[in-house]
């Protein structure tokens, strides 16, 4: 499908035209913005440095805040009206800004300032380049995202692009941990666009051949597991006790591989704590486990297969084990609109001398595309971020020579989609 073509079928399936509304168009490359794109890479790199070297874990609330201070300054500097939304966890604000244009598309563009990392990474995993490759605690996951943003308005700004209603950015600092505090936010405003674009990063062509957007991505839920015992002193009375902590062990074991039995889910637990003091029995211990879903029955069903497994065997008696599960992030399905817009984005990559972009068809990974996609109002894409590899892990990264096609896809994107928009009636 030609790009021509493409953007008419974007067009008519989410912003509500009729076929004649779309003018057919050549399929070439914008030879001005891809200059301009090539040029920006410099800048890019400069932001990427001042954003990875303000360490933002997700519990980190300082350093947040710091960061979502320096996002709410390059976000007035590209003349947005800026304004700080509350955390309804009581976090870290998130940082909101909209620009008014003359056109009748709404677009909301949507990225996370936290990372998974604790304080003190950068001593030990510190900003460096090294060839092709930029390294630095969530460089790619997904500073990497807000750098394309920031950047591909400022070459918008540039051009003097005004043919959208409104553009809003969210930056939310809890994308980590579930967004507790920004996910219904994201949600209702979503629900007032007609586009959003989310901004997690793509796989680096060391891990697959090209680079990619994404059409689906599980949705994320909390397990819990708690075994209530008896203390009793470890070195006298021992036998006194019931411990907790030898249960949750052996229900840990027991309960592994409980989701390869229910369709659509993924489990594995990821941390555990028990007793206070090492000369006392354990009278509780509890575990948490990260759950992945991809159909809308997952979570019920996991939790019946876990509630009934861990009544199968007790190897501590007197003990009581109790499994919960809370559901933190809807499921992000593209449908049939997004897959419109990943149709789009792959023609418009096309124009970079046949560059290619892969449609993933989905990931266990969890994104903020789920709360942008739940009203269903809006067409949603993911995957708009920088490409790199190693999120959550050693040594993250990005690769440089993604820079200049991603900030040509997602502004050339934001001008076709201005182009052909209209707004029907809700």
């Amino acid at each position: 499908m030609g790009i021509a073509r493409t953007a008419l079928c974007t067009a008519t399936l989410m912003l509500g035209l009729g076929a004649a509304s779309a003018p057919a168009r050549a399929a070439t490359a914008d030879a001005a913005l891809r200059a301009a794109a090539t040029k920006e890479q410099a800048a890019v790199i400069d932001t990427l440095r001042d954003l990875v070297t303000v360490e933002s874990g997700s519990t980190d609330h300082e350093g947040v805040a710091t960061l979502m201070t320096y996002l709410d300054t390059r976000l007035r500097a590209l003349d947005a009206k800026v304004d700080r939304v509350a955390s309804a966890s009581g976090g870290p604000d998130m940082v909101r800004g909209v620009f008014t244009g003359k056109g009748t598309l709404r677009v909301m563009l949507i990225a996370h300032a936290d990372t998974v990392y604790d304080r003190g990474i950068l001593a030990r995993e510190p900003y460096h380049r090294k060839g092709n490759l930029l390294y630095g605690p969530g460089i790619a996951d997904d500073k990497g995202g807000i750098a394309v943003i920031l950047h591909a308005l400022a070459l918008l700004k540039a051009r003097g692009w005004n043919d959208y209603a409104t553009v809003t950015v969210l930056f939310n600092p809890d994308e980590e941990i579930g967004s507790p505090g920004s996910g219904e936010t994201i949600a209702t405003l979503a629900g007032q666009q007609d586009v959003v674009l989310s901004f997690e990063p793509s796989p680096a062509k060391a891990v697959i051949e090209h680079e990619g957007v994404l059409l689906s991505a599980a949705g994320t839920s909390q397990v819990r597991m708690t075994v209530q015992g008896l203390s009793a002193h470890a070195g006298a009375a021992p036998e006194q006790g019931r411990n907790a902590l030898i249960e949750l062990a052996h229900q840990l074991v027991q309960t592994r591989d409980v989701a390869t039995g229910v369709p659509g889910a993924q489990l594995n637990w990821t941390t555990a704590s028990a007793g206070t003091a090492r000369n006392q029995i354990p009278e509780r211990a509890e575990a948490g486990g990260d759950a992945r879903v991809m159909q809308a029955d997952s979570n019920d069903n996991l939790l019946a297969a876990l509630q009934a497994k861990v009544k199968e065997s007790q190897l501590v008696p007197d003990t009581t084990t109790t499994v919960t599960l809370e559901p933190l992030r809807p499921i992000y399905v593209a449908g049939e609109r997004g897959r419109a817009l990943a149709d789009l984005a792959r023609d418009i990559y096309a124009e970079l001398d046949g560059r290619q972009l892969l449609m993933h068809p989905t990931t266990n990974g969890g994104t903020d595309a789920g709360f942008a996609g739940r009203s269903g109002k809006a067409a949603v894409l993911e995957g708009l971020g920088l490409a790199g590899w190693g999120y959550h892990a050693r040594n993250e990264y990005i690769e440089i020579d993604s820079i200049p096609p991603r900030l040509y896809l997602a502004s050339r994107m934001l001008i076709e989609l201005g182009k052909h928009a209209s707004s029907p009636a809700r």
